[in-house]
């Protein structure tokens, strides 16, 4: 991967669904990904959401649709803390339009420096039809080098099924993502098969 903002780079992992704070186990949401082929973008994720190492929901939304239905963004991680980014990014958007880059830079300069924002605990996963970022807390913004990213819990079987999806099949975007949550799905036990995609771009792109 590369792009990134900050000195300290290489792969990021989600804290583990059972992550405590003090004696209180954190709400947890996992995995997400999302790949890019030939003008179009698609981003998914599963809908389990656990608390400790019980499941709480299994129909989460974790991926939206942003400005203007432009920008695909999806999390992993805590989920309070999760739709406080949310908000941040929108915010970020709103101040660079047109420029995912920029707002997603902004954004992990924040999210690194600002006492409350530090705090945050979750993993984003933001696309447009041209640009994959992956934004964390401590100041990176990575873009892979294959158009194909993953976080959460379940992203490690995820990101390597779309990837070699991805290089050896023609399927669309959307039909790798299904795959590779699915392939998740089967392995890590805190990901489940209800899965949710969205999708930007006509396919008229390289």
């Amino acid at each position: 991967m590369h792009g990134s903002t900050h000195a300290r780079t290489g792969a990021h992992a989600a804290t583990g669904p059972g992550t405590h704070v003090g004696t209180r186990p954190r709400i947890r949401s996992t995995t997400v990904v999302a790949v890019r082929r030939e003008g179009r973008t698609a981003m998914g994720a599963d809908g389990q959401v656990t608390m400790g190492d019980t499941v709480v929901k299994g129909t989460a939304v974790k991926v939206r649709k942003l400005k203007g239905d432009r920008i695909l963004a999806g999390f992993a991680g805590g989920v309070a803390d999760a739709f406080t980014l949310f908000e941040k990014l929108e915010e970020k958007l709103e101040r660079y339009p047109g420029n995912l880059t920029r707002a997603c830079v902004e954004l992990a300069k924040d999210w690194r420096m600002d006492r409350y924002l530090r705090r945050l605990d979750a993993l984003l996963l933001v696309a447009d039809t041209t640009h994959l970022f992956i934004v964390s807390g401590d100041g990176n913004v990575l873009e892979p080098d294959r158009d194909v990213a993953a976080i959460g819990s379940g992203g490690s079987y995820a990101l390597a099924g779309a990837r070699a999806l991805r290089e050896h099949t023609e399927m669309p975007p959307a039909e790798i993502v299904r795959e590779a949550l699915e392939i998740a799905a089967d392995i890590c036990i805190y990901t489940n098969d209800r899965i949710q995609i969205l999708e930007l771009g006509d396919g008229g792109g390289a």
